[in-house]
């Protein structure tokens, strides 16, 4: 018995490159769900947390979750009652009569509408998230036989389960507290912390074919570069909830309205990229007079232009359909390419350049 778990381990290790890979693919799907979440304005699709209005699998129809007579409803399931959610203490059959004993008020928030599309928009926001639950327990299996020849890749495979089992705890908090900024940005940066944490383990366990010529000046700007996408991406989950604060007020159909009157946060974020743009510009510069290598640079110089177009087509197209899922996911992207390349251009890793 124990041999065939030490060969499964071994086989896990074997593969544990491909199986980093995976896990940031998984982990970006989730970003790109959790945009698609916020493009769509179906953050509270669910009210309740992991389940769906007290379902595994959501519910289709409105009349699945509206108080009717002679209906039976499972303990936990949550209804919609004169624009109030209750949840069924017991499992129950409805009589003629509303039976208020039956029933506890959810108190947790009032937000008591259904809509089937973001329902299941959310709900398959949370699915992405459990598949990358899975995936990150081959990530454990594999990093456990790298414990004595190098313990911070198991120690870092562990702590990034834990960030993703804190994600997930946080993505209640994000339910129960309907929408509350502080917490959606802490959800976030803890987002990018494990995109982080998983290009490191991947760029350790890889084989290195290339090297680079190291530039102490590029090397600093893209510490700035990196720094700067983290507070960019920060402030633009501000910016996103000041606009779903003026899409509850003016509706979601109501487009033009959501940047009346922008806050700060907001002409903060748009000037930011001018810093961006000329940190990330001057890394491209230094890479091709001084011929350093660094073919990411390329891919983060068009990954600046996408976000800018975007923005702009936000700011001034009323928001297209797709561009915040575009934006935000770029942005993460971008983030992580960032990274992975200031990782390559350290001085352990690069050639002195003469």
């Amino acid at each position: 018995m124990l041999a065939k778990i030490n060969n499964i381990l071994h086989y896990f290790k074997s593969k544990f490159p491909k199986i980093t890979k995976i896990t940031l693919i998984s982990v970006y799907l989730i970003f790109l769900a959790g945009a698609v979440v916020r493009m769509t304005g179906s953050g509270m699709g669910c009210p309740d947390w992991p389940k769906c209005f007290g379902y595994l699998i959501p519910p289709t129809s409105e009349e699945q979750i509206t108080w009717q007579p002679n209906k039976g409803f499972k303990k936990g399931m949550i209804i919609v009652k004169d624009e109030t959610l209750f949840v069924a203490q017991n499992d129950i059959k409805t009589s003629k009569e509303f039976t208020a004993s039956n029933w506890e008020k959810y108190t947790k928030h009032d937000y008591a509408k259904f809509n089937k599309y973001h329902t299941w928009t959310e709900y398959i926001n949370r699915l992405a998230s459990v598949v990358s639950g899975f995936v990150f327990i081959f990530l454990i299996l594999g990093s456990i036989k790298y414990w004595k020849e190098k313990k911070s890749i198991t120690l870092l495979s562990f702590f990034a389960l834990f960030l993703m089992g804190f994600e997930a705890w946080l993505g209640k908090t994000v339910v129960d507290s309907n929408l509350k900024p502080t917490i959606i940005t802490i959800h976030m940066v803890v987002g990018l912390l494990i995109i982080g944490i998983l290009l490191y383990l991947h760029f350790i366990v890889s084989e290195r074919k290339n090297t680079f010529k190291y530039n102490a000046l590029f090397n600093k700007l893209l510490i700035f570069s990196v720094i700067f996408s983290v507070i960019q991406i920060a402030m633009g989950t501000q910016v996103r909830q000041f606009i779903d604060e003026q899409v509850k007020q003016f509706g979601f159909d109501n487009k033009q309205y959501s940047l009346l009157n922008p806050s700060f946060k907001f002409y903060f974020h748009r000037s930011f990229t001018i810093a961006i743009v000329l940190v990330n510009f001057g890394m491209f510069y230094l890479n091709q007079i001084k011929d350093l290598g660094y073919k990411l640079v390329n891919w983060i110089v068009f990954l600046i232009f996408l976000e800018t177009i975007t923005g702009i087509l936000m700011y001034y197209a009323e928001f297209p359909i797709g561009t915040q899922a575009v934006h935000l996911l770029a942005g993460a992207i971008l983030f992580g390419l960032q990274f992975y390349l200031w990782m390559q251009s350290r001085k352990s890793t690069s050639t002195k350049l003469v």
